[in-house]
């Protein structure tokens, strides 16, 4: 007997929870002592993707996915009433939902605590009322790429008092009135994740002093209003804010004093970039963009944070409060996302004011080029360019996306002359688009030499990468 085999049915157990059930499940032919024992794992992987590795068409045959359906029953008829840790299912296509319900009843049943559903269904689906007054459950996370789930009757009737995170990703609709009655059934609540969200009421309002590891919002506007009237935040004990919505006219609060990273994009269209960058007395009194400088609200009640990550659309609301811009004194890391259609205009004031600065990096050079495009860049010859690089303390700056450019090459040269106390700076090249590199090999060779020039003209460690990751909204 191997000696795997030889271990107590509990430590076996141990060793297959850390299996796909499938996985688990073929072990039940190695001998009788493992028949059946993957039944018994407090953690269940089932994806019928993965058990059934389709083919195309092989969902037309109906029983393909009747096996898929008989070995879930299977089993969890041969774990009786057995405590539940961890449930994970990912069922896509064809599903019945009174099936499906009797499974999720099953395992509330049985005290789950960690819940992962991945679903789809052809028709709207309202989850069971036994999901939303579990006293078991510690992580919720709800995944449909189509929206066609109900995920939420009402704040009536509905309280999770163990839930810590949850993490909802389809088409939903909340107004704040809603979202602050969710809120409250989560009295211990450590993690909110809400992406795909369109807001009904245009004053929205984020309110929970439970809430510290991260709150990730991700909205496409406001119903009745595109942008919202005035959006709030009053999560004093925050840590990780990842906030994705179209510009508000207002921030009337925004109380996020424990706050250690954010990653904001705020979304302008065409439309409004050309208005932002418009003269204000051209605008009327009553357009939303002459109230998009109130941004400022919210980049003061996140100036304590020591990670910040801006989106290019944000670069541009911000050009529009430079003046005003605060002062982030506790700011070591700054990520910029640049996009060839959105300007710099905002760049020279984040750099003044960040004045520990550690640690600079770009996705992307290419910028558009505007007669307020600052003195960050060379873009335009300016008599005191390069000013709000020269009292910059940056020490690292990190270039992604890089894609062989004379533009960009004379923009490294800019940093390398103005900023003062630059010790390292890396370069990783573009992985996809039509990079030069894989085009001309004699350009690749061509800027090879002039990083080496680099190295002997600077006291800067310069170094060209392979591609590394990349800005993601989530």
């Amino acid at each position: 007997m191997d000696l795997v085999s030889s271990l107590p049915d509990d430590v076996r157990c141990h060793i297959l929870s850390f299996l796909t059930t499938k996985e688990s499940a073929l072990t039940s032919v190695l001998s009788k002592k493992w028949r059946n024992l993957f039944a018994l794992v407090p953690n269940l992987d089932l994806d019928d993707s993965e058990f059934l590795h389709p083919e195309e068409g092989k969902w037309e045959r109906d029983e393909i996915l009747d096996s898929f359906l008989d070995f879930v029953d299977r089993v969890l008829s041969l774990q009786g009433n057995a405590p539940i840790r961890r449930f994970s299912l990912r069922c896509e296509t064809g599903v019945p939902p009174a099936r499906f319900n009797r499974w999720l009843h099953k395992v509330l049943q049985r005290g789950v605590a960690d819940l992962e559903l991945i679903i789809e269904f052809e028709d709207g689906y309202l989850l069971p009322r036994e999901l939303f007054v579990s006293e078991t459950l510690v992580n919720l996370r709800l995944k449909s790429e189509f929206g066609c789930v109900h995920w939420w009757p009402g704040a009536e009737g509905t309280f999770l008092p163990m839930l810590q995170s949850l993490d909802i990703g389809c088409a939903m609709f909340f107004c704040d009135d809603k979202l602050q009655k969710l809120l409250r059934c989560f009295p211990v609540i450590e993690e909110l994740r809400l992406v795909g969200m369109e807001w009904i009421d245009s004053h929205v309002t984020v309110s929970c002093a439970t809430l510290t590891n991260q709150l990730l919002l991700c909205s496409t506007g406001s119903k009745t209003s595109r942008n919202p009237k005035s959006v709030s935040f009053d999560t004093p004990n925050l840590l990780s804010l990842a906030y994705s919505d179209l510009v508000a006219e207002d921030y009337p609060l925004v109380n996020m004093k424990s706050l250690f990273k954010a990653r904001i994009i705020l979304g302008v269209d065409e439309d409004q970039i050309a208005r932002i960058r418009a003269p204000n007395n051209y605008l009327p009194d009553d357009d939303v963009v002459r109230r998009f400088g109130n941004v400022v609200k919210l980049m003061k009640g996140i100036q304590n944070v020591q990670q910040l990550h801006l989106h290019s659309d944000t670069l541009e609301v911000l050009s529009l409060c430079c003046e005003s811009m605060p002062v982030f004194n506790n700011v070591k890391t700054l990520g910029i996302k640049s996009d060839d259609d959105r300007g710099w205009q905002a760049v020279p004031a984040l750099l003044r004011n960040c004045p520990h600065l550690e640690t600079l990096t770009f996705e992307g050079l290419v910028h558009d080029v505007t007669d307020k495009c600052g003195d960050a860049c060379d873009c335009i010859y300016r008599k005191e360019k390069g000013r709000s690089l020269k009292s910059c303390p940056v020490k690292v700056v990190e270039i992604k996306e890089f894609r062989v450019t004379m533009k960009e090459m004379h923009l490294i040269e800019h940093f390398l002359d103005n900023f003062p106390c630059l010790k390292e700076m890396k370069i990783y090249r573009e992985e996809y688009g039509p990079s030069q590199f894989r085009n001309d090999p004699a350009v690749y060779d061509l800027i090879l030499e002039m990083i080496e020039e680099y190295k002997d003209l600077y006291s800067c460690n310069v170094q060209l990468l392979e591609p590394c990751d990349k800005w993601t909204e989530q």
